[in-house]
């Protein structure tokens, strides 16, 4: 079905360089398979003064992209949210306008952009509209207000209408605005075997942290790991993908417990890269303190790297409740798990292996079709 003219709501930064409007790859990756069949893309979001391209952006692969940049504001104090008073305004008239005009609303949530998309939406109660809810789902969890006001709009079936909410996981409460989701990275092109990792004494276990560098998802907590394990006696090696505040906080902490033959910072990398990476290491260390859909977990899987994770969102449903992965509850049961993996190598190969069955499933090519039965 060919959509005239397809509308999407972001807090994603943008920058524009070549011609292209650029942004985070996986994210765009994914977007290029919503606006596939449609006529005109109209983005709304906020956008870079900066046109260096990051590595691990892309760009959106249309003929007909129209951007709107709105400033980018935050609400995490009374200072913000005091100077968000001077651009909401003309933010919700922008999305009020572009709304009438498109045909299909698509929001990206939870973020600012996809909160105040939340309310506009409201307006157009006829109009086809999707949202993808990327963070946790969980109602028992501990969340921002504003993400809790995001799900409750969104459940909401009096006050928001012709609305089909993607989320990660399935939960018992949910309406019928609300749609059990998934999200992929790979395409049925990369179902090559997996070689198996060994686990022999003397061999060094190589680890890898793929993420923000940011307080959420607990960088350093994954390098302790890595020191702890040296403490063992075991050989180890932990390479670090991805970049964020914490970066020079994690290079010192390196130095400080005299890692650096042991631990690498890579930065941010291209997929092609990071393929490698998983494909070449043992155990993918994310002890997140929040996730939706974790894509490194999912991918580690995929690849046969086991994850070793935290109790968050869909994840025990992911892992099997550590069928598929370890589930973490702290530094020294991540440690402990690990450490008895290597010392069982036919156990770590049925886990790492099992997560290899579960996350092939899960296609670009079988994504995308899910996706097309909702535009």
């Amino acid at each position: 079905m060919t959509i005239p003219r397809f509308l999407i709501v972001t807090h994603v930064m943008h920058t524009y360089a070549n011609g292209n409007y650029y942004a985070y790859g996986p994210y765009v990756r994914e977007m290029n398979l919503w606006i596939k069949n449609a006529q005109h893309v109209i983005i709304v979001a906020p956008l870079s003064k900066q046109t260096t391209i990051n590595p691990i952006d892309i760009c959106y692969t249309h003929n007909h992209v129209t951007f709107i940049r709105v400033p980018s504001f935050q609400l995490t104090n009374g200072i913000n949210v005091l100077k968000s008073l001077w651009v909401v305004p003309y933010i919700m008239t922008v999305l009020l306008l572009t709304m009438f005009r498109a045909n299909h609303i698509h929001l990206r949530c939870p973020g600012n952009m996809g909160l105040l998309g939340c309310f506009a939406q409201l307006f157009f109660p006829f109009k086809k509209k999707t949202a993808k809810y990327a963070g946790n789902w969980d109602w028992q969890s501990q969340q921002p207000f504003t993400y809790r006001l995001q799900q409750r709009l969104l459940r909401n079936t009096i006050l928001t209408h012709r609305m089909k909410t993607l989320v990660y996981g399935e939960w018992h409460d949910r309406t019928k605005n609300i749609v059990p989701f998934f999200t992929a990275s790979y395409s049925e092109k990369d179902l090559l075997p997996i070689e198996p990792r060994t686990l022999k004494t003397g061999d060094i276990i190589k680890l890898m942290f793929v993420g923000a560098l940011e307080s959420g998802k607990n960088p350093i907590d994954s390098l302790l790991i890595a020191h702890e394990l040296i403490k063992r006696n075991v050989a180890i090696e932990i390479h670090f993908y991805g970049e964020g505040s914490l970066r020079d906080s994690l290079e010192k902490k390196i130095i400080t417990l005299n890692m650096q033959h042991n631990a690498f910072v890579h930065g941010n990398v291209n997929s092609a890269t990071l393929k490698d990476a998983y494909r070449d290491s043992h155990f993918m260390v994310l002890l997140s303190d929040s996730e939706g859909w974790p894509k490194a977990v999912a991918e580690a899987m995929w690849w046969g790297c086991v994850p070793v994770t935290t109790q968050v969102s869909c994840v025990p449903w992911m892992l099997a409740n550590g069928e598929r992965g370890v589930i973490a509850f702290d530094l020294v049961n991540a440690v402990a798990n690990i450490l008895s993996l290597i010392n069982s190598p036919k156990e770590y190969s049925l886990i790492a292996y099992r997560g290899v069955d579960w996350s092939r499933q899960y296609t670009l090519e079988k994504f995308e079709l899910e996706i097309q039965k909702l535009v």
